[in-house]
């Protein structure tokens, strides 16, 4: 090897300049006309080699700058393409391509010509050098079968040529390009022996730069021929001095072994094999293309080798598991990309599977600890493939399952091989390895299954887990189970719907009882598991169960399900299978295999005793259940005035026995609290049934409210009482804990996948008549029995967007079905055609949250007009709207974003003002205008459909409901759905109730105001719908709703408990006003938060397609909106972004929150938000910022500032412009928050005009007069307008994903979300002046209880009511508003001193 290198180097410089090797990476020949002739035009008389080094990156360079370049003009929209100018270009092209490739064959003949005379060296060069040339430029059309026929054995022979280096490097290149511009030419190169002529000369490698041309070239030939390069020996020829060559020949030598063990013979030698251990040395090269590049060949190499026992014994022989491992650990110095690193799991399956060398390795090595970390993150996304998708190595989870499922082997009597009684026989001698392997992994795989795991990685789990107990030995399994609580666990797993993982829990439970009963038998009956087997026995039992206990163990077995599986996916039994079978085969669960599994548990291992409900129950269960009934029966006693106290400390003492029971040494198991009856005993006592009842407004009478009012703060007073121990160990926190634990056991929420479909275009008849980029419904309209009033559709079989809202698909039916006849024929005729035109535009303004979440409120990236407020023209913006919609599929515009800021047109929807009490779930407030212009009622498979909801959503519901956990999605969208319709009835405009219930609540006030100052925010609260995917009488229904209620009841602790101060002080159980000072210490609310919902709304909202579209599950909108505590902070705001502005501006938001530099945020914009640039001056913030919402305020468009006279602009500019507007709103002088109690923070270096405003409680805003207009010379229509400028400014920095510097209070929070103010509130922003009117309120209250008691009117009492011992007429207070003298309170009392009465 020295000589040949040191001959290499004695002829360096008598070599022509186009003797140096090209490499792959400085000279690839392109194929594309274009960049060839560009380059060719540019340099006509540069020489060969330098041209062809430099085409391709000249090529690059101007097409890439040409990209900026396009890119740039886009995003400020200064320069559009012009297609009519692109025409002539393109024939220019033509033209020219067929006149070169003319000229190319005249050349290459000539050259054929010149190379067959032989005339020396020096012409067979000169011809070569030619041929090089005409090749780099020319394509496929220049070239003919019999041209390439013709050349490959002048260029063999050739490249034979020993004497004269320069002529072999010329035809071997040649042979390359020949190759690169005619693909096919590579057969006819084979067929003449230049495989093995160029694997002579890699393996005598006399010089370097031959060397690097014949990898290049069988690198191209390898792609079409690679059988022939693998029986030429071209692996090891490329492989034996590899070390030798660059990174980048290096990657071209391994791209040909690649190509090679891609189209491996199935028979015949193997004589790849010698390469294996080059391969595994190289394994732990630093280059990452490299290394993946060899584990792709090892990979194909075990897939080749796996049918053969042998073979794969050979393969561990090298050192190939130890290689593949110190890969695969997570500190490895290589990092290689997801597909690679699962093939690497999937060989190890193949080896383990096959051979037992490498099972007894991977135990050696500790496998399980990498295969620990890679399930500590798993990924609720790496979990949802389709079933089809799930036998290959496209998924992580599925691969390590897979592995672990091979290293605990499972005989199956006399089918067992030799393989399989050798492994076992290995773990029953090495009991340590086993121990390890399983205290490693038993704790993640039941925190995987817990995560909410689909249907296959909880089988998978399950599987292992069984094996694992199976193997162990009764010490081993002891000291394993205690590593996760396995009964509750299994309780969990009972309430899955498949019969597989049902009979695996029972495999489970009957092998822990059968090693250690008397450890477990116990905690099986405290958790439930014992109820829930023989419930599974007795399915009459189920009902009385308040755990979801599954009751249909039958599997099916009829003729749909198994063509469903023939089409769709396999059985789980054969789910983690090694051999993937051909043919369809059956379930290995009998009928009856289930019910005789839990028989046999039930009469083997509990004892017949047990089986009597009373005495089967712990002491815990009996205690919680007789506390649950004491409170239901207290609940349901009538009572009068005079009892009401003894009541409420019955009440008390109650709970207080229940939270010592919670929170007592013997712990409660959560199947022990769900069963207990309690959460329903606690939902009943705080709203006495409301939360049950379908009423859209509270109409609760006043005593109602006083009486709830009542008992939240008896409950508050127990659960907050407690101020001298730490937060978590308050029995709120206590109660939340086990709720939490409850919701996680028995919430089975669904995680659903966008490429449960394949997304292809198809038509959609119905709403719209467009084309979408993914399958449609076939869907049947048929008119309901008895519906006279409507036709029928006269359609068949439609197509309808399945992602369209149901009020869409009723705009398209309702003219269609409409036949009503009146005198006034025309009239109605007229005004059909006005309402034609609000289903098109309601959907995407009136529809539910869920389908703003869905994406149909997409970021647009055009300008929308400001719209005349004119009625006329709402005609044809609505005909515009409808034609934007059809155009631009799938992106609609709302109403609001076509007409914003029309007062005019506002007259004509329903709005929240109109309502007494607005629900905060935003679900049901939407919906209100929805609801009363339902005209037709839906209905599929007999079950209304709501109307919140698209029809995706309704049948993926529909489906989930279902007995079975298997989504058959080519049956989801290949069945015919019936849809039938008819007639709604019109719903009362005005509810007289709500109206009665305001007077109420108005004329009450004065009375007792102290005891329903809240309970119009819990009110609401009980009105409220969750989410459609529950049933109110289920179990996670109550704990949601009690978690709710807690949540309110956490939010509004200093309320309820004040007001339980104020009342105890007019009852005369308190008689010093220092009493009513509150100090509250509340649950955090991150106690709130639930990980496994949060987890899995993070997997849904990954998934853009389903975003976009309105894929997403309805529990995602419904909880969300209903109960957004139980979400994260960070997956609150992301799915309000993407709710919002659509799927493109919330990543954009969450890419320029984590990027701090101009250049980034540039690159984020140009992907599709337009930008808008606005020159703002420094010394005139507010009226910059007050121009810049004149004329952007409505557009869609990302904001950039720049600053006047100064360079800049970007991300940074524009950040510090929202910081000084934010600073700008907190000067003095604006008029427009309250001073009084405020701190000022000025700075030496300031003006006196810049003193910022601070608030430790935050701002709220001045208080203004009515009877004026100005004050201090401040107009209040300016301090108007600046509120008007603060909102947009507030709303552009959420649209743009900006920070303001500015803190509100709570209170003024409140406001801006339509919530009543109470008295209480007052402390959050001015605690003195608070407190004191508190005081002044329980004073009042006081009197007028004494006065209600007292039939004749006291006139001494009135004299002993003081306040602080000051009699109230001598403290000379006026009817204004503390610290604003202006304002006057009452105009009847304007002259008159504040006096007792």
């Amino acid at each position: 090897m020295g000589s040949r290198g040191q001959k290499r180097t004695e002829t360096a410089d008598e070599l022509p300049a186009d003797k140096r090797a090209c490499s792959s990476l400085e000279f690839r020949p392109s194929s594309s006309n274009c960049s060839s002739i560009r380059t060719h035009l540019n340099s006509p008389n540069s020489i060969p080699d330098a041209d062809m080094e430099t085409s391709s990156s000249t090529s690059a360079s101007s097409r890439s700058d040409g990209e900026h370049e396009k890119e740039d003009e886009s995003t400020y929209g200064s320069c559009d393409s012009d297609d009519a100018e692109q025409q002539p270009r393109h024939h220019i092209l033509r033209d020219y391509q067929r006149r070169r490739s003319s000229s190319d064959h005249g050349k290459l003949n000539t050259i054929l010509s010149n190379l067959n005379e032989g005339n020396g060296g020096s012409g067979q060069l000169a011809a070569l050098t030619e041929l090089c040339e005409v090749l780099s430029f020319c394509n496929e059309d220049s070239l003919s079968s019999l041209m390439a026929d013709s050349l490959s054995p002048v260029l063999v022979k050739l490249a034979k040529n020993e004497s004269n280096a320069n002529i072999m490097l010329l035809a071997i290149r040649g042979m390359t390009y020949l190759c690169d511009v005619y693909p096919r030419s590579s057969g006819f190169l084979v067929r003449h022996d230049a495989v093995p002529a160029l694997c002579e000369r890699l393996l005598a490698i006399e010089y370097v730069d031959v060397a690097e041309q014949c990898l290049q070239a069988l690198e191209k030939i390898s792609r079409d021929q690679p059988v022939a390069c693998l029986q030429a020996g071209a692996i090891m020829a490329a492989l034996n001095f590899i070390d030798f060559f660059s990174i980048s020949v290096q990657r071209v030598a391994l791209a040909t072994v690649v190509n090679i063990c891609k189209k491996l013979p199935l028979e015949g030698p193997a004589p790849f094999v010698e390469a294996v251990p080059k391969l595994c040395d190289l394994l732990q090269h630093e280059d990452q293309q490299l290394v993946e590049s060899v584990a792709t060949c090892l990979i194909k190499i075990s897939e080749r080798m796996c049918q053969s026992s042998e073979l794969m014994e050979e393969l561990c022989k090298h050192e190939l598991i130890n290689q593949v491992t110190l890969v695969m650990k997570s500190n490895s110095r290589t990092t290689i990309s997801q597909p690679i690193y699962n093939g690497l799991i999937g060989l190890l399956v193949k080896l383990s599977s096959g051979s037992f060398v490498a099972f007894r390795s991977l135990y050696e090595l500790n496998i399980s600890n990498i295969l620990k970390d890679v399930l500590s993150t798993y990924d609720l996304s790496h979990g949802i493939s389709p079933p089809d998708l799930v036998d290959g190595n496209c998924n992580q989870v599925h691969e390590v399952l897979k592995l672990l499922n091979e290293l605990l082997p499972a005989s199956t009597g006399d089918q067992a091989n030799q393989v399989v009684l050798d492994k076992e026989s290995f773990l029953a001698d090495h009991h340590d390895l086993l121990q390890r392997f399983g205290m490693d992994l038993f704790p993640v795989l039941v925190q995987v299954v817990n995560s909410g795991a689909n249907i296959y990685v909880c089988y998978g789990c399950l599987s292992v887990i069984s094996k694992l107990v199976v193997l162990s030995k009764p010490d081993m399994l002891g000291e394993l189970l205690k590593t996760a609580n396995i009964p509750s666990f299994l309780a969990g797993v009972f309430t899955r719907k498949d019969h597989h993982l049902l009979m695996l829990a029972l495999q489970i439970a009957e092998i822990i009882l059968k090693k250690l009963s008397d450890v477990f038998l116990s905690s099986f009956i405290k958790e439930g598991v014992f109820y829930v087997i023989d419930a599974l026995l007795m399915p009459e039992k189920c009902s009385q169960l308040m755990l979801p206990v599954f009751g249909g163990i039958q599997p099916s077995f009829d003729s749909s399900q198994k063509s469903s599986a023939r089409e769709f996916q396999r059985c789980l039994c054969y789910a983690f299978d090694m051999v993937p079978s051909s043919s369809v085969s059956s379930c290995k669960i009998d009928k009856d295999t289930v019910c005789n599994l839990a028989k046999h548990i039930k009469t083997n291992y509990f004892a017949p005793e047990l089986v009597e409900s009373e005495k089967g129950m712990t002491d815990v269960l009996q205690n919680l259940r007789t506390l649950s009934a004491a409170l239901s029966s207290l609940i349901n006693m009538p009572v009068d005035d005079g009892t009401t106290v003894q009541h409420e400390e019955k009440f008390y003492s109650i709970l207080h026995q229940i939270m010592l029971k919670l929170n007592g040494r013997e712990p409660v198991s959560t199947f022990e609290f769900i069963e207990s009856g309690i959460v329903k005993s606690l939902m009943h006592y705080l709203s006495d049934g409301m939360h049950m009842r379908g009423n859209v407004e509270f109409t609760g009478s006043y005593d109602h409210l006083v009486v709830l009012g009542k008992r939240f703060e008896v409950f508050t007073k127990l659960f907050f009482s407690y101020s001298d121990i730490l937060v978590e160990d308050l029995p709120l926190s206590i109660l939340i804990q086990k709720l939490q634990s409850g919701l996680s056991t028995l919430e089975n929420f669904p995680v659903i996948p966008s490429h449960g479909f394949k997304q292809r275009n198809s038509f959609a008849t119905v709403p719209n008549g467009r084309c979408v980029m993914y399958p449609c419904f076939r869907v049947r309209f048929v008119r309901a029995e008895g519906e006279n009033c409507l036709s029928d559709c006269a359609e068949d079989v439609l197509a309808v967007d399945p992602f369209s809202p149901l009020d869409a698909i009723e705009g398209y039916l309702w003219p269609k079905v409409f036949t009503e006849r009146t005198e006034y024929g025309e009239l109605d005729a007229e005004e059909l055609e006005q309402r034609e035109v609000l289903p098109n535009l309601l959907p995407s303004n009136a529809n539910s949250t869920q389908a703003k979440s869905s994406g149909f409120i997409d970021s647009m990236s055009i300008d929308l007009p400001e719209m005349q407020e004119d009625e006329a023209n709402f005609s044809q913006i609505a005909s515009e709207q409808v034609h934007f919609r059809e155009l631009n599929s799938g992106e609609t515009m709302s109403l609001d974003e076509t007409n914003m800021g029309s007062a005019g047109k506002e007259q004509e929807f329903p709005t929240e003002s109109t309502k007494n009490m607005r629900t905060p779930c935003s679900a049901s407030g939407d919906n209100d205008i929805k609801d009363s212009s339902a005209r037709l009622l839906l209905y599929l498979e007999g079950h209304q459909l709501d109307r919140t909801l698209t029809l995706y959503q309704v049948i993926l519901q529909q489906l989930l409901n279902s007995e079975k956990e298997f989504m058959t999605w080519a049956k989801l969208w290949s069945r015919v759905y019936m849809i039938t319709y008819k007639r709604a009835l019109e719903s009362n405009q005005d509810d007289p109730q709500e109206h009665t219930y305001q007077e109420r609540k108005f004329s009450v006030s004065d009375q007792k105001i102290a005891s329903i100052q809240n309970m119009g925010y819990f009110a609401s609260m009980f009105a409220c719908k969750l989410t459609s995917d529950l049933d109110k009488s289920s179990p996670i229904y109550d704990i949601l709703f009690l978690l709710k209620l807690l949540e309110g009841i956490n939010k509004y602790s200093f309320h309820l408990m004040s007001c339980e101060r104020v009342r105890a002080f007019a009852e005369g159980r308190n008689d010093n006003l220092d009493n009513l000072k509150v100090m509250v210490r509340s649950v955090s609310q991150n106690e709130f938060v639930s990980s496994r919902l949060t987890g899995k709304l993070e997997q849904q909202m990954q998934d853009a397609f389903t975003l976009s579209t309105g894929g997403m599950p309805s529990w995602c909108n419904g909880l969300v909106s209903s109960c957004p505590f139980l979400f994260s902070f960070e997956a609150r705001c992301k799915y309000f972004r993407l709710a919002a502005f659509g799927p493109r501006r919330g990543q954009l938001n969450a890419i320029s929150r984590s990027n701090s530099g101009t250049s980034s945020d540039r690159q984020t914009t140009s992907g599709g938000l337009p930008r808008k640039k606005f020159l703002v001056s420094r010394d005139q913030i507010l009226d910059s910022a007050t121009r810049m919402m004149d004329l952007h305020a409505r557009h869609k468009g990302l904001l950039e500032v720049e600053y006047n006279e100064e360079v800049g602009t970007g991300l940074g500019p524009t950040l510090e412009f929202y910081t000084l507007v934010s600073h700008e709103f907190q000067k003095f002088g604006l008029g427009m928050w309250r001073g009084d109690h405020c701190s000022f923070i000025t700075s030496t270096t300031l003006p006196t005009e810049s003193v910022i405003l601070r608030n430790s409680s935050g701002l709220f805003p001045r208080p203004c007069s009515p009877k004026s207009d100005a004050n201090n010379g401040i107009q209040f229509s300016q301090v108007l307008k600046k509120f008007v400028l603060l909102g947009q400014i507030v709303a552009k920095a959420i649209q743009d994903g900006r920070v303001l510097d500015v803190s509100f209070s709570k209170a003024f929070y409140k406001l801006i979300l339509g919530q009543d103010l109470s008295l209480y509130d007052i402390q959050s922003f001015d605690p003195e002046l608070g407190r004191t009117l508190l005081e002044f309120q329980a004073i009042i209250v006081n009197q007028k209880r004494h006065q209600e008691s007292i039939c004749v009117e006291n006139a001494a009492l009135k004299q002993d009511l003081c306040f602080r011992n000051t009699r109230i007429e001598d403290l000379y207070l006026d009817f204004t508003l503390p610290g604003y003298p202006d304002y006057v309170l009452s105009s009847e009392c304007n002259l008159k001193m504040v006096s007792i009465s």
